[in-house]
């Protein structure tokens, strides 16, 4: 057996708190060792070269490299072992950037700790063993969770590269937020003029299958081959014969508040979300109808000329099989009612942004005509108070919502736009303008349009007979502010939406402090998952504004085109292996995996029937957890074997 050692210094990341020469000479003399090398920059394409010739000059039969995570490069170098003929699961890296260098300023204690890890690797490779991989069949067809711009983008994207998408949404229709928006910044263009081709495309692609009103519900497989269960609740109008009519709205004798409008507006039980819903088709709520089952109202019914509306729909459960899975579950708004210093719910002219956003629209609550909502009349000065519940860690969001600035701004310069003689006022904490021409749309509101900025942060808001009263304190100049207005609209932060949560639940994916889907990666990786063919899109994983969500989502659907364009996939092969012998079909096994990947099967042995675990090698991660919990030891993670471990331990230990 022949030992190839490399050393990284990756510039001065390691170098300036590791001695990398100290490192490599400490294993230059250990058994099986035939060369120990320093390289300044190891994944590099001369490092890679170096090991390749070394791989011949040498006859190496095992790699050990000390560089950065392995996350990051041991793909890189296990190809490197690929091109030169070798199992590539004869590479062992360790990494000595961040367990070392990046944790140490003391150079002596990091170099000491570089030598006792690399030793350690010196002593497991001498026991790693080739591994194969495993080949699994791939469905050509993708799912697609969430029609909001992101789902809608991802789905466009893959079904334009000639495969089958299926779109499921929650709500009646597909638009998500970026339905409810007026104008976009920082153009201003019209946000339904953008986004409603994309959703007449979705409607009508031969290559996508829509499923509004609908919800994933159960997903089992794996990377190529998940298996879900789809539920389509009733929308007890048939989409094929609704005509658009609207001859059943006036007669249905039940009004409530309309959600697109954020309960600015009424509606009937009958409705259709919005003029440009895809699908084109009005639904009845059962919640809000007199009765379904006993039916107790049929006046919708009764007018409909033709006969779209069926009060016999049942829920639906669809099984489906696909090959990769696109998460777009998008955002909520943070709740304003956590932050009761804005007298949100208890002053009726202090709103949301996006309530502001609907009386903004022409479709919206007033027409687009700009008025208070306690009596409608014109609000001469009105205040936009930036960073509601956003960047404040004691008891609200504790990041940047990315998006608030901007569309504070846009609403402060559309106000103007409404209301010339007007006075818009935003109180600021820091102004962040992060993405193309948004400084320049910021600079035109302040010093073109006379929108007023105060560095500031307001503390209270009151109701003062009919206006309302602000009092804060300008952090430029250290003065207290009292000002009146007679409206008060709060950029208010995002956050995770409950379908994310929902979903990320379902598919095991791994969330952020703040709820969010974590990537594999948050550079290399931006939208794939812990969960190998499960991909992300938009704001599922944090705050973007529109064109980084569009780019966000055409990503994912590139990543997802990848595996659906193959046909076949090569799983990981560092998974877990029963012993048969030795296992007892206890199942402690099957309960602990967190990815579902062992069932018990039945075999016969001497006559009898016994049940023992099953990997299923496309399933598991490689976690270790089953290993960890047998009781017999009848479970080995290949790659990782309690022999391999424990010599680890061993050269550590003798350190």
């Amino acid at each position: 057996m022949k030992i190839g050692v490399y050393v990284c210094e990756c510039g001065s990341n390691i170098a300036d708190t590791v001695d990398t020469e100290e490192v490599a000479d400490s294993v230059k003399l250990l058994p099986n060792v035939a060369v120990s090398r320093v390289y300044k920059y190891k994944c590099s394409d001369p490092g890679q070269e170096l090991i390749r010739q070394d791989i011949e000059e040498f006859g190496l039969d095992k790699v050990v490299v000390a560089a950065c995570s392995p996350s990051m490069h041991e793909p890189t170098f296990r190809a490197v072992l690929e091109d030169k003929g070798l199992n590539p699961y004869c590479l062992e890296m360790v990494n000595i950037r961040e367990q070392c260098s990046w944790v140490h300023a003391d150079k002596d204690k990091g170099t000491d700790k570089a030598v006792s890890l690399v030793k350690g690797a010196v002593m497991r490779s001498e026991l790693m063993e080739p591994l194969d991989r495993k080949k699994v069949g791939v469905i050509s067809k993708a799912l697609v969770i969430g029609g909001g711009i992101a789902g809608i983008q991802a789905a466009l994207d893959i079904a334009n590269s000639g495969f089958q998408v299926t779109l499921v949404e929650k709500k009646s229709t597909i638009g998500g937020k970026m339905a409810q928006l007026d104008k976009t910044f920082p153009t201003l263009d019209c946000s339904q003029c953008i986004l409603s081709p994309k959703m007449v495309d979705v409607g009508r692609h031969p290559n996508i299958t829509l499923y509004a009103n609908s919800e994933v519900k159960q997903v089992d497989g794996y990377i190529g081959n998940f298996k879900v269960k789809i539920k389509r609740n009733p929308r007890y109008v048939i989409e094929d014969k609704c005509t658009l009519c609207d001859d059943c709205v006036p007669v249905c004798p039940v009004i409530v508040h309309d959600e697109y409008n954020e309960n600015l507006s009424p509606r009937k039980a009958i409705y259709i979300a919005n003029p440009q819903a895809v699908p084109a088709s009005y639904i009845i709520n059962p919640d809000n109808c007199l009765g379904i089952e006993p039916l107790i109202c049929s006046k919708c019914r009764d007018v409909c000329g033709p006969e779209a509306i069926d009060f016999d729909m049942r829920e639906e459960i669809i099984e489906d099989e696909f090959g990769a899975i696109v998460v777009a579950t998008g955002y909520e708004t943070y709740p304003i009612e956590n932050i009761g210093e804005y007298g949100y719910g208890t002053i009726q002219d202090v709103i949301s942004g996006l309530e502001f956003e609907r009386i903004l629209a022409a479709n919206g609550p007033t027409a687009g005509l700009v008025r208070r909502p306690s009596d409608g009349r014109i609000p001469q000065t009105v205040i936009f108070i930036h960073c509601a519940g956003s960047r404040d860690p004691a008891k609200n969001l504790s990041y940047c919502s990315k998006i608030c600035c901007m569309y504070a701004t846009k609403h402060a310069l559309q106000y103007k736009h409404h209301v010339h003689s007007g006075l818009a006022v935003n109180f600021y904490i820091d102004i962040r303008t992060g993405g193309k021409d948004y400084e320049e749309f910021y600079k035109r509101a302040a010093e073109e349009e006379n929108v007023i900025f105060i560095r500031g942060k307001v503390s209270e808001v009151l109701q003062d007979g009919d206006r309302i009263l602000i009092k804060g304190v300008n952090t430029l100049t250290a003065e207290t502010i009292e000002m009146h207005a007679d409206m008060v609209v709060l950029a208010t932060g995002i956050q995770p939406s409950e379908g994310t949560k929902e979903i990320s639940n379902l598919l095991k994916l791994s969330r952020d402090m703040s709820g969010f889907v974590k990537e594999a990666h948050p550079k290399l990786k931006p939208v794939e998952t812990s969960i190998s063919g499960v991909y992300i899109a938009g704001t599922v994983s944090g705050p973007k504004d529109i064109p980084d969500v569009v780019s966000h989502a055409g990503r994912a659907a590139i990543r997802s085109i990848n595996i659906l364009a193959q046909k076949e996939l090569e799983v990981e092969a560092t998974i877990a292996k029963v012993n048969d012998v030795l296992c007892r079909g206890c199942g402690m096994c099957v309960d602990s995996c967190p990815y579902g990947a062992i069932e018990l099967k039945a075999i016969d042995r001497y006559g009898y029937t016994f049940e023992i675990a099953d990997v299923n090698a496309a399933v598991c991660k490689g976690c270790g957890t089953c290993a960890a919990t047998c009781l017999n030891g009848a479970i080995d993670q290949l790659g990782y074997t309690d022999s391999q471990i424990l010599s680890l331990i061993k050269a550590l230990a003798d350190e």
